[in-house]
């Protein structure tokens, strides 16, 4: 007897028969009415899910039979309807043995048949739909669904690929038990999708790659692993996330997972390190759930560090919490196979990629701690080539990560290992990589541990052949960085190698020239000074003054104008200030021999002008302590006049001009006294009067103002000879092309004036001033006013002299003059003169 379902079907049937006839019907329209007839006879009637059932069976196939239809309408409802069909009948799976090879035929083929990109994402949905209200009843399907997922996985549209990859997932948790036979098939066209550009196309191929893997046989995890690792630097977060959270899945479920922890555990570190709070928060809660339940499974080998070592190490980084045991010991265990892919990827084309990887050493490195020590070498050898990088974040990350070596890994080791390379990088381009490690890995060291290498470390830094010699500013900044390190962690400790770095630090400033670096050179010294309980900078230098002036005779003979030395030592002179003067006996030889007229004629250049800087101020530098007038004869004849001596070609008279500068800051800076200058003057005086005649202008200015100096200091006592041997040199000067020598030879000249003492017979030497008034009344003639002022001036000082001689000479020229009016001036001084005087 026939149920009431079977009835119901029975009279839905009917009237349906006409309908379904039509669907055979040529005419589109006909078939296409046909279909939204069924439609309505079937859906829009409210039919029992029992009789549903029935009609779906009976009318299935015509239903398949419309997915070929021309006619992309009626393609369109028949997908439609039997989505709808198989969300209501309560066996589903009955229509498997029809729709199955239908969508197979459809989507699956080689090229797939249904081109309308709406149409295959709507027979997509209805699989995904399959999938979820049969489940484990599609198993014996799972070639067809393999074919089909194949292909839509591939497919043009971003929307199918994403439903593709939907379905895959739903797939594959479906039937665990025999999806792995055919999983393999999936991994080619899914890893050819992740690249799409559309994110959530990746987002969508990410997950289904998870699933795919976890439901495989395991053997394909190495054919995913690089594309998933190349998606952590996609620009999407959600794909970064998704990558987080398949790999962090993978570690907690994959069931061969022992065996790829060593490729799966960068992956996830990587994330706790994004840029994103909320990937850094699921990377660690996935890591952290991963690590405790490793910890569970091998409870019984970690018996002994659950129970000993909960203890926090004494430089462990502060404000960072301490991973878990479990994850430690998986860094640990799996550190060997980890760095070799760390290093290679640290030399990535990538800057990206190489960001990437120095973040995941500094977090490996904080999760391994003291086992970094039996892959020491490897690791400082990844440091120093991440260290050469252009890349700012590279080597910011990088020093991260030495620094932590610092802390964990005892200096007794490292040292070995970091000074042998520094040394033996000398001539290389790592050699500033290696400065800058050991810079980090003394910051991180513990002060009695560092203690007993002091001496060997400072040795290092300053010797010469480790990074001085070849003068590179790129080594400046990473040695500073060493000694700041030092100071900062040994601080009073560093008393025993104090020398090694002032040497290191007069260095530094010696070869820089941006203010920054000479400043955080300047605000260094002064650390050393503090940890070293001094008050000052100067006491400092009082302090190895003899072993620094030692230090650079070492090598004095061979200096040139290129040799580091000497602008150490003009570094140690100028900033040891007062100071210098204590130490002239150990300095003026030094001085003396490399400036001989033997030596490079460059470096005499620029240490006659270090002397003049220094004679200018002489007070405060050579003669702090008054005794540079021992030395004062010694400096003239070996230093000074041997260099003013006249030789041909440009190059001497350079050496000339720069001797002249020295004698006049000599002179001006007041280090010589008018008795010892007397001494001398017998020698002097004709070198000085040769530079007035030299080609160079600044030297014929620097002779003036020398020769004008020495009048004001021992003028009056000078013999009438000497006086009589000077003058006319002067007035030479007054016809030069320089304005500036011109003007001051008149001050010269009436400086010599006022130096005609009691000594001086004016009646035995009147020709003299008479030649001199005429002369200097041809230039109160002059055709420049300064000149003229300058010259009556001059004459009305000087008029005491001789007055009567000179109001006679003036009374001549006044006619001949172009404007009397400078004559009348005079004369009217003459006239205001006292009657002795004239």
């Amino acid at each position: 007897m026939a149920t009431g379902d079977e009835r119901g079907a029975a009279e839905v049937l009917r009237a349906l028969a006409r309908h379904m006839n039509c669907l055979n019907e040529d005419s589109k329209s006909t078939r296409k009415r046909a279909l939204e007839s069924i439609r309505r006879e079937t859906f829009e009637k409210g039919l029992s899910s029992g009789v549903l059932q029935e009609v779906f069976t009976c009318i299935l196939k015509s239903l398949l039979k419309c997915l070929s239809d021309p006619m992309e309408r009626c393609r369109e409802t028949a997908v439609q309807m039997i989505g709808d069909f198989i969300r209501n009948v309560p066996q589903p799976e009955d229509c498997l043995p029809y729709l199955m090879p239908a969508f197979t035929h459809r989507l699956g083929g080689k090229e797939i048949l249904e081109p309308a990109e709406e149409l295959r994402l709507s027979m997509m949905e209805v699989l995904t739909l399959t999938v979820e209200v049969c489940g484990i009843r599609l198993a014996p399907y799972l070639d067809d669904m393999v074919k089909i997922l194949q292909r839509t996985i591939v497919d043009p549209f971003p929307e199918v690929k994403k439903e593709s990859c939907k379905c895959t997932v739903d797939f594959a948790r479906s039937i665990p038990a025999h999806f792995h036979m055919q999983a393999e098939s999936l991994v080619k066209p899914l890893m050819q999708t992740i690249s799409h550009q559309h994110s959530r196309v990746r987002v969508a191929v990410i997950e289904a790659t998870g699933a795919v893997i976890q439901y495989s046989s395991g053997k394909h995890v190495d054919d995913v692993l690089s594309h998933l690792a190349q998606r952590l630097f996609d620009d999407s977060p959600q794909v970064r996330k998704s990558v987080t959270a398949v790999v962090g899945h993978w570690l907690l479920d994959l069931p061969d997972r022992y065996s790829y922890f060593h490729k799966l555990i960068p992956l996830l570190l990587t994330g706790l390190a994004d840029e994103v709070p909320e990937i850094r928060l699921q990377a660690e809660d996935l890591w952290r759930r991963t690590g405790a339940q490793w910890e569970k499974e091998n409870e019984q080998d970690l018996k002994d560090k659950l129970d000993f070592l909960l203890e926090v190490p004494a430089l462990y980084p502060p404000g960072v919490e301490r991973p878990g045991l479990g994850c430690r010991e998986l860094v640990a265990r799996n550190l060997s196979k980890l760095l070799p892919a760390v290093s290679r990827d640290l030399g990535d084309w990538l800057a990206g990629t190489r960001a990437k990887t120095a973040q995941l050493l500094s977090v490996l490195l904080l999760h391994a701690e003291d086992h970094s020590t039996q892959h020491l070498q490897p690791l400082l050898a990844a440091a120093y080539r991440a260290c050469a990088d252009t890349e700012p974040a590279v080597v910011q990350s990088c020093l991260q990560s030495a620094e932590l070596l610092g802390r964990f890994v005892s200096p007794e080791v490292s040292l070995k290992l970091l000074l042998a390379h520094v040394e033996n990088a000398s001539s290389s381009s790592s050699s500033s990589a290696s400065l800058m490690v050991l810079a980090a890995v003394l910051r991180g060291s513990a002060r009695d541990a560092l203690r007993p290498h002091l001496p060997r470390i400072g040795g290092t830094l300053a010797h010469p052949d480790v990074w001085q010699e070849s003068q590179q500013v790129a080594y400046l900044e990473p040695v500073l960085g060493c000694v700041q390190a030092l100071l900062s962690v040994c601080e009073g400790d560093c008393e025993v190698i104090s020398l090694q770095l002032l040497q290191v630090l007069l260095t530094v400033r010696s070869l820089t020239s941006e203010p920054e670096l000479w400043s955080k050179a300047s605000e260094t010294t002064r650390a050393l000074c503090s940890v070293l309980g001094l008050d000052g900078e100067a006491e400092l230098y009082r302090q190895h003054m003899p072993q620094l002036i030692g230090w650079l005779s070492q090598t004095q003979r061979a200096w040139t104008n290129y040799s580091i030395q000497r602008l150490q030592l003009e570094v140690l002179v100028m900033q040891s200030g007062p100071v210098v003067g204590e130490f002239l006996p150990l300095l003026m030889p030094l001085l003396q021999d490399s400036v001989q007229p033997s030596r490079d004629p460059e470096m005499r250049l620029q240490l006659f002008t270090l002397l003049s800087k220094l004679l200018l101020h002489a007070p405060n530098t050579l003669d702090s302590q008054g005794k540079f007038s021992d030395h004062l004869e010694a400096f003239l004849k070996e230093l000074l006049l041997p260099n003013l001596e006249w030789h041909a070609g440009r190059t001497a008279a350079a050496i000339r001009t720069a001797a002249l500068t020295c004698l006049f800051a000599l002179l001006q800076g007041g280090a010589i006294a008018p008795p010892q200058l007397l001494g001398v003057q017998a020698e002097l005086t004709p070198r000085v009067l040769a530079g007035l005649d030299e080609d160079s202008q600044t030297s014929r200015l620097l002779a003036c103002r020398s020769l004008l100096c020495l009048l004001r200091l021992i003028g009056p006592e000078l013999h009438p000879d000497c006086l009589n041997t000077i003058y006319p040199e002067l007035l030479k000067r007054v016809d030069d092309s320089s304005q500036e020598v011109r003007c001051v030879a008149v001050s010269a000249l009436g400086c010599w004036l006022s130096s005609l003492g009691e000594s001086y017979d004016r009646q035995t030497c009147r020709p003299h001033l008479h030649f001199l008034f005429q002369q200097l009344l041809l230039h109160m003639d002059d055709p420049e006013r300064s000149v003229q002022d300058h010259v009556l001036d001059v004459l009305k000082a000087g008029s005491s002299v001789d007055p009567e001689l000179l109001r006679q000479e003036v009374e001549a020229a006044r006619d001949k003059q172009r404007s009397p009016f400078h004559c009348d001036q005079l004369l009217h001084h003459l006239k205001s003169l006292p009657r002795d005087s004239a």
